[in-house]
């Protein structure tokens, strides 16, 4: 893992046995890693999400809301990676908290180097979920700043207009659709026409509502994820 990601990183523990607390703190301490502790899940849903890549180590079992329900509210309200711990070996329920996104399913009591393994893999999807949402922010302010025409041209340009048929459709001459399409390039910061079409692909309803046919970022396959082997 990155240095700089290793500093700024926070790993959240929602654990109520005070012993399992200390152990996972020590550990997670112990390779650098910044740690906030919860006794329950209703605890840590009051509380703030912080503001830089993260996961969470859960237990299935808690007081109040179980860690099943937990993940359940951390899908409407966050983007959490999960790293569920357990001391029954319930593979139904391993089986569901890995569909709904769970990093890893790990069985009490778990050797150090599987919950680190788990920990680390969370914080790199983690950071990469946030450097997409960060390139996507800034895609987003470029393209804000494209004029209506300018739009409409890259539009059409994606579409694979070449610049005589955006011409004729726009009723413009083919020297200013040269003009605009070269100035839209700049703006997105955009190299090249497959890197103009890369981008636009990523914008979502919200951030280019006049793109027709948007193409929204594809999600993780979870399918794929297998409950950890001591389930």
């Amino acid at each position: 893992m990155d240095e700089n990601l290793t500093r700024e990183a926070v790993v959240i523990v929602i654990e109520d046995d005070a012993s399992v607390r200390a152990a996972v703190k020590e550990l997670i301490e112990s390779v650098g890693l910044k740690i906030r502790i919860y006794q329950s899940g209703v605890a840590f849903l009051d509380a703030t999400i912080p503001d830089a890549a993260s996961c969470l180590i859960l237990d299935v079992r808690l007081p109040e809301m179980s860690g099943i329900k937990v993940q359940e509210e951390l899908s409407r309200a966050g983007h959490v990676p999960i790293v569920f711990i357990s001391g029954y070996a319930d593979v139904v329920m391993a089986v569901r908290a890995m569909k709904a996104g769970a990093v890893d399913f790990l069985t009490k009591p778990f050797r150090s180097q599987d919950l680190l393994d788990a920990v680390f893999a969370a914080l790199d999807r983690d950071n990469a979920r946030r450097k997409m949402q960060r390139w996507q922010s800034t895609l987003r302010e470029h393209y804000e700043s494209l004029s209506a025409r300018e739009r409409q041209v890259i539009k059409m340009v994606v579409a694979g207009r070449l610049n005589k048929q955006i011409a004729a459709d726009l009723r413009l001459s083919e020297v200013t659709v040269k003009v605009h399409r070269a100035n839209a390039m700049r703006k997105m910061r955009a190299r090249s026409l497959a890197d103009l079409v890369k981008m636009l692909e990523r914008f979502d309803s919200e951030t280019a509502p006049d793109r027709q046919n948007s193409v929204t970022a594809s999600t993780p396959q979870l399918g794929k994820q297998k409950p950890h082997a001591c389930v």
